[in-house]
């Protein structure tokens, strides 16, 4: 347990983990305006002093269906199940770019705030959760791209629209359960750092991001399912292309399961460890 005592007075604050969900939830809602505070920060540090400014958020989409769609689409001639590619391409590529996104600086978000963290006691969790609505801010921002894209090829998406909030959901799920995990245990050991951009980039190798996950053998799809990010793009596909996409319900109660795991177990060892940020890192 640490400890922080105010300068001016004999209060002394004791950062205890062992509290219910309940009381997790309160202390975040009593300190919402740091998590804004941090936020918008973030936001404003990340473009400031650019050419493009907020560009930069929809550039990398631009430009990974770009190149995907070529050598995907035009040289490999991979199936996009009946839907236009680039449209198909993007449609992965947004929430694949959430995750990877949240997920890096998630990762990497108590060490960036660690002047804050040694100094000043809140709730640890806001800091995570800041990294994961700044990456929101730039998925929204890019989605404004795939609009345009669907328009200019005639692309409706329908009724289906309705469950896409439910695989957003998914992603940030799983982009703050494995957060949770990562920057905890990145205080401790700072390998950590230089294993999140391996796993980013494996994970976009192993997520069906410029291709369709039907190139997978049948008897390898409900293993292939157990990376998240399968069922969520496929969702996301389902969700967004109409009828040219379909979607096997299994990969997203897969993807449902496994994000629960992730943010149960990296919310319980979060938890566990917070007490004991401040004299580490």
């Amino acid at each position: 347990m640490n400890s922080y005592r105010n300068a001016t007075s004999s209060t002394e604050i004791s950062i205890d983990a062992s509290g219910s969900v309940g009381e997790l939830w309160r202390d975040l809602w009593r300190y919402r305006s740091l998590l804004y505070f941090l936020t918008w920060r973030d936001i404003l540090v990340r473009y400031k002093q650019t050419v493009i400014g907020v560009a930069w958020a929809v550039l990398p989409a631009i430009l990974t269906t770009l190149i995907f769609s070529i050598v995907f689409g035009k040289f490999a001639h991979l199936s996009s199940d009946g839907a236009a590619y680039p449209v198909f391409v993007l449609a992965g590529t947004l929430p694949w770019g959430l995750f990877s996104s949240a997920l890096s600086q998630s990762g990497n978000s108590l060490l960036a705030n660690s002047h804050l963290i040694s100094k000043v006691y809140f709730p640890r969790m806001i800091v995570p959760l800041s990294a994961l609505l700044v990456s929101l801010v730039d998925f929204l921002t890019s989605a404004v791209v795939l609009a345009a894209l669907m328009l200019v090829y005639r692309v409706a998406p329908g009724i289906r629209l309705c469950a896409l909030p439910l695989f957003l959901l998914l992603v940030l799920g799983a982009a703050l359960g494995v957060g949770l995990w990562l920057s905890a245990l990145n205080v401790r050991y700072r390998d950590v750092r230089y294993v999140i951009p391996f796993l980013v980039q494996l994970g976009l190798y192993l997520s069906p991001v410029g291709f369709s996950s039907h190139v997978v053998p049948a008897r390898y799809q409900a293993l292939y399912a157990l990376n998240p990010m399968v069922g969520v793009i496929n969702g996301f596909r389902w969700s967004l292309l109409g009828a040219s996409a379909s979607l096997d319900w299994t990969s997203v109660i897969l993807a449902a399961g496994v994000v629960a795991i992730l943010l149960v177990s990296g919310l319980i060892y979060f938890r566990k460890v917070e007490t004991t940020f401040a004299d580490v890192i």
